[in-house]
Formats: C-alpha cells, sequence, structure tokens
C-alpha cells in the first residue's frame, strides 16, 4: 500500500469575476511544504480557480498514488463529492434545473478521480493557528491572480521558495469579549465589532461564501468567519453555489 501524499488546493479571484489564479502544494514526508505550482486564469470567478486548481493536483500526482487533499473551498468540495452523481442523474441540471456552472471542469475532475483513493479534508481559510499548506496554496494562488504568471517548483524550479502566507493571510481579529486561543467572531457579545456591526477590511480577504473582497470593503461578522453584510441572510450561501 502507498502512503498517503498530503496536499492542499486553492483558487483565487480580485473581484468575482475579476483576475483569477489557482495553486495547489504538497508535503515531504515530515508535513513539510516540497512542490508546489501556480498559475493565472485571466478574468474568471474564484469558483473556477478553486477547481482548476484541484484539476492540477489531480494531473500531478500519478494515479496509484493515495492522496489528501485539503481545500478550504466547500463549493469545490461539495461539487466532486457530493452533487455530482444527483446532476448526472439529472442531465446536468441543478436542483433548481438550472445548467451546472462549470460543468466542463467538473466533468474532468470526476475523469481524474475515477479509481483513484482521494480523501476530501475541508479546513478553515485565514486562521491564525489554520493548516500551513492551505495557507500557502492561498498566498500562491493570490499572487498567480495578481501577476497571471506561472510559477512553482513543478515548472523546473526545484530551489523556488514557497509563498509566504504571512502577506496576505492575518490572524483573524480576536471577538470582543471573548476569551481563549482562536476564538471566533460569532463568540462576540456586543460592542462596536459585535454581531451586526459592520467595519472596513484591512486585508484582502474570502467571504465564506466564497467570494473575495478587498481590503477597505465593508465586512461584518458571520457564523463562519468574517465576510459581506448581505451574507447574514439565512440561505444565502446556499444560493451562492447552487
Amino acid at each position: 500500500m502507498s502512503v498517503r501524499i498530503i496536499a492542499a488546493c486553492d483558487g483565487a479571484a480580485k473581484g468575482n469575476p475579476g483576475p483569477a489564479g489557482w495553486a495547489w502544494v504538497i508535503a515531504d514526508g515530515e508535513g513539510r511544504p516540497e512542490r508546489w505550482e501556480s498559475g493565472g486564469l485571466g478574468t474568471s470567478t474564484n469558483n473556477v480557480g478553486e477547481l482548476t486548481a484541484l484539476l492540477r493536483l489531480l494531473e500531478s500526482v500519478a494515479p496509484a498514488t493515495a492522496l489528501e487533499v485539503r481545500m478550504d473551498s466547500q463549493y469545490a468540495m461539495k461539487a466532486v463529492t457530493q452533487w455530482l452523481p444527483g446532476w448526472k442523474r439529472n442531465g446536468w441540471k441543478t436542483a433548481s434545473g438550472k445548467p451546472v456552472a462549470n460543468r466542463e471542469l467538473i466533468e474532468r475532475i470526476d475523469d481524474l478521480l475515477a479509481g483513484r483513493d482521494v480523501e476530501f479534508v475541508h479546513v478553515r481559510a485565514h486562521q491564525a493557528d489554520g493548516d500551513l499548506l492551505n495557507a500557502i496554496a492561498d498566498q500562491a494562488a493570490s499572487d498567480a491572480a495578481s501577476t497571471q504568471q506561472p510559477a512553482g517548483t513543478a515548472l523546473g524550479q526545484p530551489t523556488m521558495p514557497v509563498p509566504d502566507p504571512a502577506r496576505a493571510t492575518p490572524a483573524r481579529p480576536k471577538a470582543v469579549g471573548s476569551r481563549g486561543r482562536g476564538a471566533t467572531a460569532k463568540k462576540s457579545t456586543g460592542g462596536s465589532g459585535g454581531a451586526g456591526a459592520s467595519i472596513k477590511a484591512k486585508f484582502p480577504g474570502r467571504c465564506p461564501c466564497g467570494t473575495s473582497y478587498a481590503a477597505g470593503t465593508s465586512i461584518t461578522k458571520l457564523d463562519k468567519g468574517w465576510g459581506h453584510p448581505e451574507c447574514r441572510t439565512p440561505g444565502s450561501l446556499t444560493a451562492s453555489v447552487d
């Protein structure tokens, strides 16, 4: 039985749609980043970036290799592990009867997953003590979206350093009145940063709905992190990825 390789992949879009990119990173046997690759997608969406990152990762790993894929995108993960069978039965239509978005990418990923030993693990993005591989993939994808240039050790640059995730994934600020390491915004009990209050984002980030926001954008505390005030509406996340 082969050793399971640990990897992460991520996509980014500077606007949705906007300049987009993708990236993946693979760890060595000690869990340290060993190989990575990134590239630009021109003008596209965050979801296309997420799916392309997964596609490129699967293409880079031998089919016989057991693989663990860490992702922060609920959409991309559920698209290929949960929703895909239903879409096929419905003639590639969603439950509401709409054509499935990004069908070509999803079909290609489905082909690459056939007969392979792949485990998917969802990780939360932009956490102070979050997954290192995911943070690196996030930074590499963000860089690729900005520069639209390919990069990485997979391009024959074995000494090229991995991106430093500290540049674009700062720790979330602690909630007012919360205690303990890694407290989340939903534990806030009031004050100027309480539930429902909006602030200006100091750094770029990504809303739980999957859409990126720029520095200076009005954001608020949601159940699963910081994001757009309009995403407080119940069911908005489900609707955005249907």
